[in-house]
Protein backbone atom coordinates (compact mmCIF):
# COMPACT_ATOMS: atom_id res chain seq x y z
CA UNK A 1 0.00 0.00 0.00
CA UNK A 2 1.61 3.63 -0.55
CA UNK A 3 0.59 4.65 2.90
CA UNK A 4 0.61 1.74 5.86
CA UNK A 5 -1.79 3.60 8.37
CA UNK A 6 -4.19 6.40 7.64
CA UNK A 7 -3.70 10.30 8.80
CA UNK A 8 -6.12 10.29 11.56
CA UNK A 9 -6.76 8.09 14.70
CA UNK A 10 -10.90 7.52 13.72
CA UNK A 11 -9.58 6.43 10.06
CA UNK A 12 -6.99 4.30 12.41
CA UNK A 13 -10.03 2.76 14.06
CA UNK A 14 -12.09 1.79 11.17
CA UNK A 15 -9.17 0.63 9.33
CA UNK A 16 -8.66 -1.88 12.52
CA UNK A 17 -11.81 -2.91 12.28
CA UNK A 18 -12.38 -3.42 9.02
CA UNK A 19 -8.88 -5.71 8.64
CA UNK A 20 -9.69 -7.67 11.49
CA UNK A 21 -13.25 -8.50 9.96
CA UNK A 22 -12.10 -9.05 6.77
CA UNK A 23 -9.44 -11.71 8.29
CA UNK A 24 -12.56 -13.36 9.48
CA UNK A 25 -14.61 -13.36 6.40
CA UNK A 26 -11.38 -14.39 4.44
CA UNK A 27 -12.00 -17.53 6.52
CA UNK A 28 -15.76 -18.26 5.40
CA UNK A 29 -15.33 -16.60 1.45
CA UNK A 30 -12.53 -19.29 1.37
CA UNK A 31 -14.18 -23.10 2.47
CA UNK A 32 -17.15 -21.52 3.86
CA UNK A 33 -19.65 -23.12 1.39
CA UNK A 34 -16.86 -26.60 1.71
CA UNK A 35 -18.03 -26.85 5.26
CA UNK A 36 -21.31 -27.05 4.79
CA UNK A 37 -21.28 -29.16 1.74
CA UNK A 38 -18.19 -31.55 3.35
CA UNK A 39 -18.56 -30.93 6.75
CA UNK A 40 -22.20 -30.55 7.55
CA UNK A 41 -23.02 -33.07 4.52
CA UNK A 42 -25.90 -30.80 3.03
CA UNK A 43 -26.39 -31.28 -0.80
CA UNK A 44 -24.55 -28.47 -2.82
CA UNK A 45 -27.74 -27.70 -5.01
CA UNK A 46 -29.81 -27.09 -1.17
CA UNK A 47 -26.50 -25.12 -0.59
CA UNK A 48 -26.70 -22.94 -3.94
CA UNK A 49 -30.24 -22.03 -3.40
CA UNK A 50 -30.02 -21.13 0.64
CA UNK A 51 -27.11 -19.11 -0.84
CA UNK A 52 -29.69 -17.41 -3.44
CA UNK A 53 -31.90 -17.02 -0.30
CA UNK A 54 -29.97 -15.24 1.57
CA UNK A 55 -29.00 -13.00 -1.33
CA UNK A 56 -32.08 -11.85 -2.14
CA UNK A 57 -32.77 -11.10 2.13
CA UNK A 58 -29.43 -8.91 2.21
CA UNK A 59 -30.74 -6.47 -0.67
CA UNK A 60 -33.90 -5.33 1.33
CA UNK A 61 -31.56 -5.23 4.64
CA UNK A 62 -29.20 -2.22 3.10
CA UNK A 63 -31.34 0.11 2.60
CA UNK A 64 -33.37 -0.28 5.33
CA UNK A 65 -30.91 -0.29 8.11
CA UNK A 66 -28.86 2.57 6.14
CA UNK A 67 -31.71 4.73 6.95
CA UNK A 68 -31.21 3.61 10.45
CA UNK A 69 -27.65 4.60 10.36
CA UNK A 70 -28.22 7.94 8.98
CA UNK A 71 -31.09 8.77 11.32
CA UNK A 72 -29.56 7.13 14.85
CA UNK A 73 -26.29 7.51 14.58
CA UNK A 74 -23.58 5.26 12.37
CA UNK A 75 -21.13 3.89 14.81
CA UNK A 76 -24.34 1.90 16.77
CA UNK A 77 -26.28 0.75 14.20
CA UNK A 78 -22.78 -0.66 12.47
CA UNK A 79 -21.38 -1.81 15.68
CA UNK A 80 -25.30 -3.94 16.14
CA UNK A 81 -24.79 -5.02 12.44
CA UNK A 82 -21.12 -6.74 13.49
CA UNK A 83 -22.81 -8.47 16.03
CA UNK A 84 -25.95 -10.18 14.59
CA UNK A 85 -23.15 -11.27 12.14
CA UNK A 86 -21.46 -12.54 14.94
CA UNK A 87 -24.32 -14.81 16.36
CA UNK A 88 -25.60 -15.70 12.98
CA UNK A 89 -21.45 -17.29 11.83
CA UNK A 90 -21.68 -18.77 15.48
CA UNK A 91 -25.16 -20.40 14.44
CA UNK A 92 -23.89 -22.07 11.39
CA UNK A 93 -22.64 -24.86 13.64
CA UNK A 94 -25.87 -25.65 14.58
CA UNK A 95 -27.84 -25.50 10.84
CA UNK A 96 -27.41 -29.43 10.64
CA UNK A 97 -30.34 -29.26 7.61
CA UNK A 98 -31.90 -27.13 4.81
CA UNK A 99 -33.86 -24.38 6.97
CA UNK A 100 -31.70 -23.85 10.00
CA UNK A 101 -29.15 -23.76 7.27
CA UNK A 102 -30.91 -20.86 5.03
CA UNK A 103 -31.91 -18.58 8.96
CA UNK A 104 -28.42 -18.71 9.60
CA UNK A 105 -27.08 -17.61 6.28
CA UNK A 106 -29.88 -15.17 5.51
CA UNK A 107 -29.46 -13.33 8.80
CA UNK A 108 -25.38 -13.36 8.51
CA UNK A 109 -25.88 -12.14 4.50
CA UNK A 110 -28.64 -9.63 5.91
CA UNK A 111 -26.61 -8.32 8.50
CA UNK A 112 -23.01 -7.84 6.24
CA UNK A 113 -25.44 -6.30 3.89
CA UNK A 114 -26.77 -4.26 6.45
CA UNK A 115 -22.93 -3.50 8.02
CA UNK A 116 -22.21 -2.17 4.43
CA UNK A 117 -24.57 0.83 4.08
CA UNK A 118 -24.38 1.27 7.98
CA UNK A 119 -20.83 1.93 7.73
CA UNK A 120 -20.90 4.58 5.07
CA UNK A 121 -21.57 7.71 6.83
CA UNK A 122 -18.51 7.02 9.25
CA UNK A 123 -16.41 6.61 5.49
CA UNK A 124 -17.70 9.83 5.39
CA UNK A 125 -17.54 11.57 8.35
CA UNK A 126 -14.06 10.65 9.14
CA UNK A 127 -12.69 10.28 5.86
CA UNK A 128 -11.68 13.67 5.23
CA UNK A 129 -11.64 15.51 2.22
CA UNK A 130 -11.68 13.09 0.35
CA UNK A 131 -13.80 10.25 1.69
CA UNK A 132 -13.59 7.77 -1.61
CA UNK A 133 -9.84 7.66 -0.88
CA UNK A 134 -10.36 6.30 2.39
CA UNK A 135 -12.71 3.96 0.71
CA UNK A 136 -10.09 2.98 -1.99
CA UNK A 137 -7.38 2.50 1.08
CA UNK A 138 -10.22 0.25 2.89
CA UNK A 139 -10.54 -1.80 -0.17
CA UNK A 140 -6.93 -2.65 0.22
CA UNK A 141 -6.90 -3.50 3.60
CA UNK A 142 -9.92 -5.36 2.80
CA UNK A 143 -7.75 -7.47 0.13
CA UNK A 144 -4.61 -7.86 2.68
CA UNK A 145 -7.07 -9.44 5.40
CA UNK A 146 -8.98 -11.87 3.33
CA UNK A 147 -5.64 -13.15 1.71
CA UNK A 148 -4.47 -14.05 5.43
CA UNK A 149 -7.65 -15.27 6.32
CA UNK A 150 -7.80 -17.82 3.12
CA UNK A 151 -4.32 -19.15 4.26
CA UNK A 152 -5.91 -20.19 7.46
CA UNK A 153 -9.10 -21.51 5.75
CA UNK A 154 -6.55 -23.64 3.41
CA UNK A 155 -5.27 -25.33 6.55
CA UNK A 156 -8.83 -25.99 7.38
CA UNK A 157 -9.56 -27.42 3.97
CA UNK A 158 -6.19 -29.22 4.10
CA UNK A 159 -7.01 -31.10 7.69
CA UNK A 160 -10.50 -31.71 6.10
CA UNK A 161 -12.12 -32.71 9.56
CA UNK A 162 -15.25 -31.72 11.08
CA UNK A 163 -13.40 -29.84 14.77
CA UNK A 164 -11.14 -27.79 11.77
CA UNK A 165 -14.36 -26.66 10.02
CA UNK A 166 -15.58 -26.11 13.25
CA UNK A 167 -12.72 -24.00 14.46
CA UNK A 168 -13.02 -22.06 11.40
CA UNK A 169 -16.51 -20.75 11.75
CA UNK A 170 -15.82 -20.30 15.97
CA UNK A 171 -13.00 -17.79 15.03
CA UNK A 172 -14.37 -16.36 12.26
CA UNK A 173 -17.34 -15.05 14.47
CA UNK A 174 -14.95 -14.01 17.10
CA UNK A 175 -13.37 -11.63 14.38
CA UNK A 176 -16.48 -10.05 13.77
CA UNK A 177 -16.87 -9.14 17.57
CA UNK A 178 -13.57 -7.85 17.96
CA UNK A 179 -14.23 -5.83 14.69
CA UNK A 180 -17.19 -4.75 16.79
CA UNK A 181 -15.14 -3.93 19.68
CA UNK A 182 -12.31 -1.99 17.80
CA UNK A 183 -15.50 0.69 17.52
CA UNK A 184 -15.58 1.43 20.82
CA UNK A 185 -12.50 3.56 19.95
CA UNK A 186 -14.44 5.52 17.21
CA UNK A 187 -15.93 8.99 18.08
CA UNK A 188 -19.68 9.47 17.38
CA UNK A 189 -20.83 11.10 14.56
CA UNK A 190 -23.77 13.17 15.28
CA UNK A 191 -26.80 12.39 12.69
CA UNK A 192 -26.70 14.87 10.04
CA UNK A 193 -30.39 16.62 9.97
CA UNK A 194 -32.64 15.84 7.51
CA UNK A 195 -34.05 18.90 4.91
CA UNK A 196 -37.13 17.91 4.14
CA UNK A 197 -38.76 16.09 1.56
CA UNK A 198 -39.69 12.17 1.24
CA UNK A 199 -38.65 9.63 3.66
CA UNK A 200 -37.21 7.50 0.85
CA UNK A 201 -35.37 9.75 -1.06
CA UNK A 202 -33.23 7.68 -2.69
CA UNK A 203 -35.57 5.35 -4.01
CA UNK A 204 -37.11 8.25 -5.90
CA UNK A 205 -33.79 8.93 -7.39
CA UNK A 206 -34.12 7.66 -11.07
CA UNK A 207 -30.45 8.92 -11.96
CA UNK A 208 -28.94 7.56 -8.82
CA UNK A 209 -31.10 4.31 -9.33
CA UNK A 210 -29.55 4.08 -13.23
CA UNK A 211 -25.97 4.42 -12.20
CA UNK A 212 -26.81 1.39 -9.36
CA UNK A 213 -28.19 -0.64 -12.56
CA UNK A 214 -24.90 0.64 -14.56
CA UNK A 215 -22.51 -0.12 -11.34
CA UNK A 216 -24.06 -3.72 -10.60
CA UNK A 217 -23.98 -4.95 -13.97
CA UNK A 218 -20.06 -3.92 -14.29
CA UNK A 219 -19.78 -5.37 -10.68
CA UNK A 220 -20.12 -8.66 -12.57
CA UNK A 221 -16.46 -8.50 -13.22
CA UNK A 222 -15.60 -9.48 -9.81
CA UNK A 223 -17.04 -12.83 -10.35
CA UNK A 224 -14.66 -13.25 -13.88
CA UNK A 225 -11.74 -14.38 -11.29
CA UNK A 226 -13.03 -16.20 -8.59
CA UNK A 227 -15.77 -17.96 -10.89
CA UNK A 228 -15.11 -17.82 -14.66
CA UNK A 229 -11.31 -18.37 -14.90
CA UNK A 230 -11.39 -21.16 -12.52
CA UNK A 231 -13.32 -23.25 -14.59
CA UNK A 232 -11.85 -22.18 -17.67
CA UNK A 233 -8.57 -23.02 -16.98
CA UNK A 234 -9.95 -26.43 -15.28
CA UNK A 235 -12.46 -27.40 -18.77
CA UNK A 236 -11.30 -25.56 -21.46
CA UNK A 237 -7.39 -24.86 -21.36
CA UNK A 238 -4.41 -27.12 -21.07
CA UNK A 239 -2.62 -24.20 -18.57
CA UNK A 240 -1.95 -25.87 -15.37
CA UNK A 241 -4.36 -25.56 -12.30
CA UNK A 242 -1.80 -23.92 -9.60
CA UNK A 243 -2.66 -21.22 -11.96
CA UNK A 244 -5.69 -20.61 -10.51
CA UNK A 245 -4.00 -19.82 -7.29
CA UNK A 246 -1.77 -17.84 -9.47
CA UNK A 247 -4.32 -15.47 -11.35
CA UNK A 248 -5.83 -15.05 -7.91
CA UNK A 249 -2.77 -13.72 -6.16
CA UNK A 250 -2.01 -12.08 -8.85
CA UNK A 251 -5.19 -9.54 -9.10
CA UNK A 252 -5.07 -9.56 -5.16
CA UNK A 253 -1.79 -7.75 -4.85
CA UNK A 254 -2.23 -5.39 -7.60
CA UNK A 255 -5.06 -4.26 -5.78
CA UNK A 256 -3.41 -3.60 -2.69
CA UNK A 257 -0.83 -1.85 -4.54
CA UNK A 258 -2.57 0.44 -6.31
CA UNK A 259 -6.25 0.85 -5.58
CA UNK A 260 -5.56 3.78 -3.78
CA UNK A 261 -3.07 5.41 -6.20
CA UNK A 262 -5.95 4.80 -8.52
CA UNK A 263 -8.62 6.55 -6.99
CA UNK A 264 -6.52 9.80 -6.36
CA UNK A 265 -6.54 10.61 -9.93
CA UNK A 266 -10.62 9.93 -10.00
CA UNK A 267 -11.82 13.42 -7.87
CA UNK A 268 -15.21 13.91 -9.80
CA UNK A 269 -18.07 12.66 -10.58
CA UNK A 270 -17.31 13.26 -14.09
CA UNK A 271 -14.12 11.46 -13.84
CA UNK A 272 -16.09 8.44 -12.46
CA UNK A 273 -17.98 8.40 -15.58
CA UNK A 274 -14.82 8.10 -17.72
CA UNK A 275 -12.94 5.69 -15.32
CA UNK A 276 -16.48 3.54 -15.58
CA UNK A 277 -15.74 4.13 -19.36
CA UNK A 278 -11.88 2.77 -19.42
CA UNK A 279 -12.77 -0.22 -17.36
CA UNK A 280 -15.24 -1.76 -19.51
CA UNK A 281 -12.79 -1.35 -22.36
CA UNK A 282 -10.06 -2.91 -20.44
CA UNK A 283 -12.64 -6.02 -19.46
CA UNK A 284 -13.59 -6.46 -23.30
CA UNK A 285 -9.83 -6.93 -24.37
CA UNK A 286 -8.95 -9.28 -21.29
CA UNK A 287 -12.23 -11.20 -21.89
CA UNK A 288 -10.96 -11.49 -25.57
CA UNK A 289 -7.39 -12.54 -24.64
CA UNK A 290 -8.73 -15.36 -21.89
CA UNK A 291 -10.78 -16.62 -24.82
CA UNK A 292 -7.90 -17.09 -26.96
CA UNK A 293 -6.54 -19.33 -24.47
CA UNK A 294 -8.28 -22.46 -25.21
CA UNK A 295 -6.98 -24.82 -27.55
CA UNK A 296 -3.15 -23.54 -27.31
CA UNK A 297 0.18 -25.34 -25.33
CA UNK A 298 0.09 -24.55 -22.48
CA UNK A 299 2.88 -22.21 -21.73
CA UNK A 300 1.18 -19.90 -23.96
CA UNK A 301 -2.27 -20.23 -22.38
CA UNK A 302 -0.39 -19.51 -19.25
CA UNK A 303 0.87 -16.29 -20.61
CA UNK A 304 -2.82 -15.28 -22.16
CA UNK A 305 -4.21 -15.66 -19.19
CA UNK A 306 -1.70 -14.17 -16.81
CA UNK A 307 -1.51 -11.04 -19.10
CA UNK A 308 -5.82 -11.14 -19.53
CA UNK A 309 -5.75 -11.33 -15.72
CA UNK A 310 -3.47 -8.25 -15.28
CA UNK A 311 -5.50 -5.87 -17.56
CA UNK A 312 -8.53 -7.46 -16.21
CA UNK A 313 -7.45 -6.18 -12.72
CA UNK A 314 -6.56 -2.62 -13.89
CA UNK A 315 -10.31 -2.33 -15.31
CA UNK A 316 -11.35 -3.42 -11.53
CA UNK A 317 -9.48 -0.83 -10.00
CA UNK A 318 -10.91 2.02 -12.71
CA UNK A 319 -14.03 0.41 -11.87
CA UNK A 320 -13.93 0.06 -8.03
CA UNK A 321 -12.66 3.70 -7.80
CA UNK A 322 -14.96 5.20 -10.09
CA UNK A 323 -17.96 3.45 -7.94
CA UNK A 324 -16.72 4.97 -4.37
CA UNK A 325 -16.31 8.28 -6.51
CA UNK A 326 -19.93 8.44 -7.70
CA UNK A 327 -22.02 6.86 -5.20
CA UNK A 328 -20.22 9.21 -2.94
CA UNK A 329 -20.43 12.27 -4.13
CA UNK A 330 -24.09 12.12 -5.98
CA UNK A 331 -25.24 11.08 -1.98
CA UNK A 332 -26.67 13.95 -0.33
CA UNK A 333 -25.01 14.27 2.77
CA UNK A 334 -27.74 13.90 5.11
CA UNK A 335 -28.84 10.59 3.58
CA UNK A 336 -25.43 8.77 2.80
CA UNK A 337 -26.39 5.63 4.50
CA UNK A 338 -29.38 5.43 2.55
CA UNK A 339 -27.98 6.17 -0.71
CA UNK A 340 -25.04 3.43 0.14
CA UNK A 341 -27.27 1.04 0.82
CA UNK A 342 -29.21 1.57 -2.93
CA UNK A 343 -26.23 1.36 -4.61
CA UNK A 344 -25.47 -1.49 -3.00
CA UNK A 345 -27.86 -3.20 -4.37
CA UNK A 346 -26.12 -3.76 -7.53
CA UNK A 347 -23.42 -5.06 -6.00
CA UNK A 348 -25.82 -7.49 -4.65
CA UNK A 349 -27.62 -8.70 -7.83
CA UNK A 350 -24.09 -9.58 -9.23
CA UNK A 351 -23.82 -11.62 -6.40
CA UNK A 352 -26.45 -13.47 -6.79
CA UNK A 353 -27.13 -13.41 -10.73
CA UNK A 354 -22.98 -13.12 -11.76
CA UNK A 355 -22.03 -16.69 -10.91
CA UNK A 356 -24.70 -18.23 -13.33
CA UNK A 357 -24.84 -15.77 -16.13
CA UNK A 358 -20.28 -16.13 -16.57
CA UNK A 359 -21.10 -20.46 -16.40
CA UNK A 360 -24.01 -20.19 -19.10
CA UNK A 361 -21.88 -17.70 -21.38
CA UNK A 362 -18.49 -18.55 -20.99
CA UNK A 363 -18.20 -21.90 -19.69
CA UNK A 364 -21.31 -23.85 -21.40
CA UNK A 365 -21.34 -21.75 -24.16
CA UNK A 366 -17.49 -20.88 -24.45
CA UNK A 367 -15.24 -18.93 -26.56
CA UNK A 368 -18.21 -17.14 -27.88
CA UNK A 369 -19.34 -16.18 -24.62
CA UNK A 370 -16.35 -14.64 -23.77
CA UNK A 371 -16.46 -11.76 -26.65
CA UNK A 372 -20.53 -11.07 -25.44
CA UNK A 373 -19.44 -10.73 -21.71
CA UNK A 374 -16.63 -8.84 -22.72
CA UNK A 375 -19.53 -6.53 -24.95
CA UNK A 376 -21.58 -6.43 -22.29
CA UNK A 377 -19.00 -4.98 -19.89
CA UNK A 378 -17.83 -2.23 -22.52
CA UNK A 379 -21.36 -0.92 -23.54
CA UNK A 380 -22.08 -0.81 -19.56
CA UNK A 381 -19.03 1.37 -19.71
CA UNK A 382 -19.77 3.95 -22.43
CA UNK A 383 -23.28 4.46 -20.89
CA UNK A 384 -21.83 5.24 -17.43
CA UNK A 385 -20.84 8.90 -18.28
CA UNK A 386 -23.97 9.71 -19.48
CA UNK A 387 -25.76 8.46 -16.59
CA UNK A 388 -23.25 10.71 -14.76
CA UNK A 389 -24.21 13.36 -16.08
CA UNK A 390 -27.99 13.15 -15.54
CA UNK A 391 -27.42 12.46 -12.00
CA UNK A 392 -25.37 15.64 -11.64
CA UNK A 393 -28.32 17.37 -13.32
CA UNK A 394 -30.93 15.93 -10.89
CA UNK A 395 -27.90 16.51 -7.88
CA UNK A 396 -27.68 20.24 -8.66
CA UNK A 397 -31.85 20.94 -9.30
CA UNK A 398 -32.09 19.25 -5.78
CA UNK A 399 -29.58 21.52 -4.28
CA UNK A 400 -31.42 24.64 -6.04
CA UNK A 401 -34.72 23.60 -4.57
CA UNK A 402 -33.43 23.21 -1.13
CA UNK A 403 -31.91 26.63 -0.84
CA UNK A 404 -34.96 27.74 -2.27
CA UNK A 405 -37.13 26.58 0.61
CA UNK A 406 -34.66 27.37 3.14
CA UNK A 407 -34.44 31.06 2.31
CA UNK A 408 -38.69 30.65 2.40
CA UNK A 409 -39.00 29.63 5.62
CA UNK A 410 -36.10 31.81 6.90
CA UNK A 411 -38.06 34.31 5.27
Amino acid sequence: MPQLLPDTGPQRVLAASNFVYTIGSGLYLTAGVLYFTQAVHLPASQVGLGLGIAGLVSLALGIAVGHLADRYGARGVYAATLIVQALATAGFILADSFWPFVLVVGAAAGAKAAGTAARSPLIRHYGGDRPQEFRAYLRAVTNVGISLGALGAGWVVQVGTLTAYQLMVISNAIAFVVSAALLVFLPTVTPVPTTGGPRWIALRDRSYLLLTTLDGIMAIQFKVLTVAIPLWIVGATTAPHWLISGTMLTGTVIVVAFQVRASRNIVSPAAGGNAYRRAGVAFLIACSLISLSAGIPAWAAATLLITAVVIHTVGELWHSAAGFEVSFALAPRHATGQYLGVFGLGAGLAEALGPGLLIALCITWGRPGWYVVGAMFALTGLAAPLAVRWAQTHQNARQTHFQAAEKASAA
